[in-house]
């Protein structure tokens, strides 16, 4: 099968011949037909996530159909089109486990990180940790609901019963929150780069509220605040952003150092958290509410052999929504 390799940080992927993956106890076989591109993997190909396991096939947001199954996996049958996340396997023993809290795992292994991913014809994947895909989406539009969708859903919980919510960061995960936030019923501001006029029109097309540059002062305070761009700078901004009581919550795994700030704008009651990954639990609900709420994805496909390229499209954050590796349907080639 053809997959695309990373060996090192820093070097190129590479698009090269290896051997079908075969399932062991417990894992699907599955032939891919999307994978769509995560900031995370940015992170994990530039070092910021430390001791991949490499070589490695980078990719958690997949979505394929089950060709195999592999000793007492029973699951899910051939055929069955799958989901597959970043949480990739959970030891199921510890306290975090046993509490539904599979996500805070000190034992957890992570898709396209320490397990095999998606950027390959096939893959296998443990079947305790995938999830069935609503019959609504096609492919390629599935592919951003199992991070982006995902994380995004496991933030929006974090943030409570928030009315008023902003949303720092206008890319695939935000893309989406927003959707579902609306549907709920609650006001959605959308905080960009300054000056990104084209993804604040793209925001309002998805109903937005509102939406500016992060350095302008939202309509009104707001009762919290999701971070999905990955820049500590924005995290007093956000503060100053919440009224008391309110909620800021960091939704990358990864972000640049957060400034010193003034006490002043943590007082008040206010809460900064983080978010670790998802619980299948969250999957479950997101995907059982996905089914039901007709979500817009917005996607830009690419071929496998161009996946540095949708890459470095996620990087420059001149995408509108998300970019997905189409598999099973062929796509020009992006110049």
């Amino acid at each position: 099968m053809q997959a695309m390799i990373f060996d090192r940080a820093g070097s190129p992927l590479r698009l090269v011949e290896v051997p079908d993956p075969e399932p062991a106890e417990g894992q699907v076989l599955l032939e891919v037909s999307a994978c769509a591109i995560c900031r995370t993997d940015l992170h994990v190909l530039d070092g910021d996530l430390p001791r991949p396991i490499l070589p490695l096939i980078p990719g958690h947001e997949i979505v394929g159909r089950v060709l195999a199954s592999g000793p007492r996996a029973g699951r899910w049958r051939a055929g069955d089109r799958l989901g597959v996340g970043w949480l990739g396997w959970a030891c199921g023993t510890c306290a975090y486990c046993r509490s539904e809290r599979e996500n805070l795992c000190e034992r957890a292994r992570f898709t396209g990180y320490q397990l095999p991913g998606g950027y390959a014809q096939r893959t296998v994947a443990d079947e305790r940790f995938c999830f069935g895909i609503p019959d609504r989406y096609g492919d390629r539009e599935a592919a951003p609901l199992l991070c982006a969708g995902l994380i995004g859903y496991r933030s929006l919980r974090m943030a409570g019963d928030a009315a008023c919510l902003g949303l720092y960061g206008f890319g695939a995960a935000a893309h989406i929150v927003a959707q579902v936030a609306k549907h709920e019923g609650r006001r959605v501001f959308a905080l960009t780069r300054p000056g990104d006029r084209e993804r604040q029109d793209f925001a309002r097309s998805l109903g937005v509220d509102w939406a500016g540059g992060s350095d302008e002062p939202t309509p009104e305070a707001l009762d919290a605040a999701i971070l999905f761009a990955p820049v500590g700078s924005l995290v007093p901004a956000a503060l100053g952003a919440v009224r008391r009581g309110g909620t800021v919550v960091c939704a990358g795994i990864h972000m640049s150092d957060i400034p010193a700030f003034p006490y002043e704008l943590l007082w008040g009651e206010r809460v900064l958290r983080s978010v670790a990954n998802l619980t299948r639990r969250d999957g479950e609900e997101f995907l059982a509410l996905a089914s039901k709420v007709p979500l817009r994805m917005e996607v830009t496909p690419y071929p496998l052999a161009s996946a540095s390229k949708a890459l470095e499209a996620v990087r420059s954050g001149v995408l509108r929504g998300a970019a997905v590796l189409s598999l099973a349907e062929a796509v020009p080639e992006i110049g």
